[in-house]
This record gives structure tokens, sequence and C-alpha cells, in this order.
């Protein structure tokens, strides 16, 4: 058996590439085409509300904000913010502010270890509240967010989108995109995608009204928050056979062994060439 946690960023990253080749190409070929056209809302009324919201909501977090950043402080030590580079709409890259919630403890080989080891406790406290998503309200201002819309990710998983789900990516990413119908649970990356390109579908002022109750219920229900502050379901990896979008966790054991079997014989093959120039 595969014990996932000891593979290296770029083994995960080769499983992958490995992915992307097999299957995105079928997937697409039998995804529709979507065409988003842009609304007065989407283009003018979204933002003029954005802009008012995060400056109310940046003024009124300020005391908590400065509270978390001295907490943070005694429990990662400094630095207290991390930057990161995440995806906006239409590809565009932007920096995303964070306080820090895990520390840097790497293994043997210097790799980090895996982020449900390295988070702390009051990590998990300010997932489970939101807390660490406030100074993303500068982003808002700034016009890379919105308050509600796909939550952005990183560029690394831009090459291992079906066409359906780079859709998501026809918006600027929010805060939040809360699931539409509060029965269902975004537990997996497929759900979290489906639920972003519904939302891309049917964007507009009612529907974001609607969201905005969602996520109001969406924070304060438990089992949500836990689910919301849990870090094991790991990257976006690309898609299965039968095309959902799954975590490295997913992929089956003969798979990742194909892979590692592949990349190893390549290794071998080029040793010998070297070798006998």
């Amino acid at each position: 058996m595969v014990n996932r946690d000891e593979l290296t960023q770029a083994t995960r990253w080769m499983i992958a590439d490995h992915l992307a080749k097999e299957r995105l190409l079928v997937l697409n070929d039998f995804s529709e085409e979507y065409v988003i056209k842009e609304t007065f809302y989407m283009k003018y009324g979204k933002r003029m509300i954005d802009i008012i919201v995060s400056i109310v909501a940046l003024l009124v977090t300020l005391p908590i904000n400065l509270i978390i950043g001295v907490i943070t402080f005694f429990d990662v030590g400094f630095p207290i913010l991390f930057s990161q580079e995440r995806v906006g709409k239409n590809g565009k890259v932007f920096r995303i502010i964070k306080f820090r919630n895990m520390r840097n403890t790497v293994d043997g080989s210097g790799e980090l270890l895996p982020a449900r080891k390295r988070v702390t406790k009051w990590g998990n406290f300010v997932r489970k509240t939101s807390l660490d998503e406030l100074l993303n309200f500068i982003c808002v201002l700034k016009g890379d967010m919105s308050i509600i819309g796909p939550r952005p990710l990183v560029p690394q998983y831009m090459s291992r989108y079906s066409r359906k789900h780079l859709l998501r990516y026809a918006v600027k990413p929010g805060l939040e995109c809360p699931p539409r119908d509060f029965k269902s649970k975004i537990r997996t990356w497929n759900d979290q995608f489906d639920n972003d390109v519904w939302y891309v579908q049917h964007l507009c002022l009612k529907t974001d009204i609607k969201m905005v109750f969602n996520l109001i219920r969406f924070t304060l229900d438990r089992k949500n928050a836990d689910v919301r502050s849990a870090v094991e379901r790991g990257d976006f990896i690309g898609y299965s056979e039968d095309g959902r979008a799954i975590s490295l966790r997913e992929v089956p054991d003969e798979y990742i062994e194909k892979v590692m079997d592949e990349t190893e014989g390549r290794g071998t093959a080029k040793e010998v060439e070297v070798a006998a120039s």
C-alpha cells in the first residue's frame, strides 16, 4: 500500500500531470461549451457592493485583527503573516495575505510535513470561525476578490481543470461560495467545483442575496465549521475515470505505483544515456 504522506511534492505533481494527459482530453470532448455573458450587475453592481462592504468590514474588524496578530505571534512566531499566489478572474494571478496558522515543520529530507501535522490548536480555531479570512477584505477592496464567489486556489491547479470547472474563473473569486442548497455539504473537490460552476451560471443580485444568507447559516453550523477547518482533504490532483475531481487520497495505489515505476524507468534510461556519452 502506498504511503501518500511520504510522497514528495515533485512526485505528487507528476501524478497530477499524468492524470491531466490521460483524462482531460476525454473529459473535454464530452463537455458542452459554456458561455457567460456579463450583466450590468456582474460588471458594476457587484463591485459597488464589494467596495462598501469591504471598507466597513475592515474598519469594524481592525481591533479583532490586532488581537489575532498578537496571539499568532505567540502561537507560531514571526512572521505572523504569509502571502501566497492565487488565481483570480480570467486566470489573473494575485496575492492573498493571511495570518499564519501552521508551523513550518519539515521532515528529515527538508520537505514540509503534511498540513494536518503543522496546523496549531489556535490555527484550527481560526479556521473553524473563519477568522483567518478577515484580511481578505483587503483583496476585495483592491478588486482582486469579491464577497461571494469561488474560493481562490493556487496556480499549480490551472493545468488540471476540465473545461467545465475552468468556468469558475469567469468571475472574481470570493471569500466563500457556500452551498446553494443548505442541506448539501461541500466535502470534496468535486462538490466544491460543481457548486462554483452553478454559482457562475446563475450569478445575479438574487443569487448573491441567497448565498449571503446561506453563508451565515453555513458559518454558524457546527458540522460545516468542522469541515471548513479540516486540512486532510489534500491537494486537487485531477479526475477519476468517471470524471470526478479528486485528491491524491482518491487515486488508486496501482496508478501511483505505475507512475512511479515509469518515472524511475525514465530516470534509469537517462543515467545510462549520460554515462554512454
